[in-house]
């Protein structure tokens, strides 16, 4: 028995059946009225990196949207933490005292998840807040990249043929954070598992190989058909540059794929769970 495969079933398995089962349950409580009395859930605030292309500013709005079209009632607000309006610490300020969930639209863990975003959250007084897990690994943004792939004319359903030329390099931003490397291996071998080819991480920034680098990788194995996924969360720079290095197809970047919605929600919906709220220590009033 190959120990990996049973490994990567596995994962797959738990993460798809804890997806499932958070969007029904949001889906649920979000046809409940509240009772008179009930506490406010807490707000969830959308943390965007922000970058100088325009579309990536509409495509988390438009996200923002969604987010609300799945979960009605909930506060939802967005908030940047560099290049783009509004920033976090104006949406934080904004909100009225209460709890909020800073839910990064992040692929993986590193500084900002690390330090920007706790720094943000404890600066914010009124507000008792949780930091969520960044959206990857997870299996739903594995399906996002297949689809992305199979929308630029990856085979949809592919032949031996396709999978023994097959590769994929995965393309993402890149950090010297060694856990924002693991998780981007781990989403690698998700989507290699996911696709029946050897897929390879290629990095835009901060750490090697880069994507053409992962390419020429992929080649030397006897892989002729490689194409690039987009393993970043809207259009920037990184994208474009990614998709320029492509030997063959190059897929869009998840952007607005609706199981980035659902997994928003389910990292909104697990916060709260997994450690209490942070608070700024300050005396009560009575």
């Amino acid at each position: 028995m190959d120990h990996g495969t049973t490994y990567l079933d596995h994962t797959v398995g738990t993460a798809g059946l804890l997806s499932m089962i958070s969007d029904q349950l949001g889906s649920r409580l979000s046809h409940v009225s509240p009772l008179r009395g009930h506490r406010q859930p807490p707000a969830l605030v959308l943390v965007a990196h922000g970058s100088r292309d325009p579309r990536a500013l509409a495509t988390v709005t438009e996200l923002v949207e969604r987010i609300r079209e799945r979960r009605p009632g909930l506060t939802v607000r967005l908030g940047h933490i560099e290049l783009n309006e509004p920033l976090l610490s104006d949406t934080l300020a904004d909100l009225p005292a209460g709890r909020a969930v800073l839910v990064p639209l992040l692929l993986s863990r590193g500084h900002h998840v690390k330090h920007d975003l706790p720094r943000a959250a404890d600066a914010a007084d009124h507000l008792r807040t949780r930091v969520a897990d960044p959206l990857g690994p997870h299996q739903l943004l594995v399906e996002a990249l297949h689809d992305r792939l199979v929308e630029a004319g990856w085979p949809e359903r592919p032949t031996d043929r396709d999978r023994r030329r097959g590769g994929v390099v995965l393309a993402a931003a890149g950090s010297r954070d060694p856990h924002a490397a693991d998780d981007v291996r781990r989403t690698a071998a998700l989507l290699a598992h996911r696709l029946g080819v050897p897929v390879v991480p290629g990095y835009a920034s901060a750490t090697t190989p880069d994507v053409a680098t992962a390419a020429r990788s992929l080649a030397a194995r006897g892989r002729d058909r490689i194409a690039v996924a987009s393993y970043f969360t809207a259009p920037g720079r990184f994208a474009t540059e990614a998709a320029a290095a492509a030997p063959g197809i190059a897929a869009a970047p998840l952007g607005t794929h609706p199981g980035l919605a659902r997994l928003v929600l389910h990292r909104y919906d697990r916060a709260p769970a997994t450690a209490a709220y942070a608070t700024v220590a300050r005396t009560a009033s009575v």
